[in-house]
């Protein structure tokens, strides 16, 4: 059996999801590319998704992540693992919507409101002829929904934001993993959806493929890490890992999974501001390894990641920061669990300032702002 250290697995995942220094000049990895190496950037928080990118591909900004988005249509917004809102690779969507249809999700809304299989059926089918060829907002879709189908997909049974939201919301996410629901341009400041037409790889091999990237960039991993990570059932994850052509390592005494002959180590350094969601702490475990010591307490909600933006030395949480911007200003407050480097860390937050296109400013002490400010 292969035998690694902690620091060797981190160096691996961070040159995986593009986090290390770009060394030697070479051509740089596009928008998708990143997207499909870390098996997705969330995007429930749109200036969150956009830094996670940029960050990723050097000497790009916001407005380039928004373009690949909106203008070239290379990244897609639609709904990913764990039924949450990401970015994905345009080109990777027969393969990612294959495999999160087939993904065991149990709808767990009580009697009364949630839908059965036919309903559901029903309903997608309904959202993919609404959207075929036009851009609607939440509302236009609702009312061409239930036109579609019938008065019991507008009942108002869905608690939601002090508020009650028609049964057919239940399942949007689910025509998104079908592959007929994407994002499209904002009309204002209303969310409009699309269909992306997407055609449907074959389920089998689209599950074996994201296991294999997902194995890629966040191995060493346990079938309970891959299941938390899609939101699906470890016994249904465990079986997954048995199908597939695995090899086991030790880490340091911790037992992981890896791609068969994908075990050699790796080196290096690194300072990263990591935004809200991004992928590196959300899909990387085990949790104390990652978050170990002050980190465990300030920046995970139980053994949640993601709820803060994080400081990451050399794949190792070691501080938390937050952004105020006004105007051009980005006022940047960095927390330290231990010592950070000054200078890689004022490179950082360089970098971060050219992201979001202002003038920042750094100041070290505590971040007093909660989670999601």
């Amino acid at each position: 059996m292969q035998r690694l250290t902690w620091p060797e697995v981190h160096a691996r995942r961070l040159a995986r999801h593009h986090l290390t220094p770009p060394g030697a000049p070479r051509p740089g990895p596009h928008f998708a590319d990143v997207a499909r190496a870390i098996c997705g950037v969330h995007a429930q928080v749109m200036s969150a998704a956009e830094l996670s990118l940029a960050l990723r591909v050097p000497g790009t900004t916001r407005t380039d992540v928004r373009e690949a988005l909106w203008r070239d249509r290379t990244v897609v917004k639609t709904f990913g693992p764990r039924g949450t809102v990401h970015l994905l690779a345009a080109d990777d969507l027969p393969v990612w919507t294959s495999a999160l249809a087939a993904v065991p999700s149990p709808n767990r809304f009580p009697d009364g409101v949630r839908l059965d299989d036919a309903q559901t059926d029903e309903v997608v089918t309904a959202i993919g002829d609404a959207l075929d060829g036009v851009a609607l907002t939440i509302d236009e879709l609702s009312d061409a929904v239930v036109a579609r189908t019938g008065p019991w997909a507008g009942e108002l049974t869905m608690p939601a934001f002090g508020g009650m939201w028609p049964r057919w919301r239940q399942v949007l996410h689910r025509a998104g993993h079908r592959g007929v629901l994407a994002f499209g341009p904002n009309r204002g400041q209303k969310v409009t959806y699309v269909n992306p037409r997407v055609v449907p790889a074959d389920p089998d091999r689209a599950l074996d493929q994201v296991l294999r990237r997902y194995l890629t960039s966040y191995g060493p991993a346990r079938p309970e890490h891959f299941a938390q990570w899609l939101a699906a059932p470890k016994p249904w994850a465990a079986a997954l890992f048995a199908a597939a052509d695995l090899e086991r390592v030790d880490v340091e005494g911790v037992e992981g999974w890896v791609l068969a002959g994908d075990t050699a180590p790796a080196s290096g350094s690194s300072v990263r501001l990591l935004p809200y969601f991004d992928a590196y702490q959300v899909g990387c475990h085990p949790r104390d390894q990652v978050f170990p010591g002050r980190a465990w307490e300030r920046a995970l909600a139980r053994t949640q990641a993601g709820n803060h933006p994080v400081v990451v030395v050399d794949g190792v949480v070691a501080g938390v920061w937050h952004v105020r911007r006004s105007g051009r200003r980005l006022a940047i407050t960095v927390e330290q669990f231990g010592p950070v480097h000054r200078a890689a860390l004022e490179r950082e937050v360089e970098r971060v300032g050219v992201i979001l296109e202002g003038t920042p400013a750094l100041t070290l002490g505590p971040v007093t702002i909660g989670p999601h400010a």
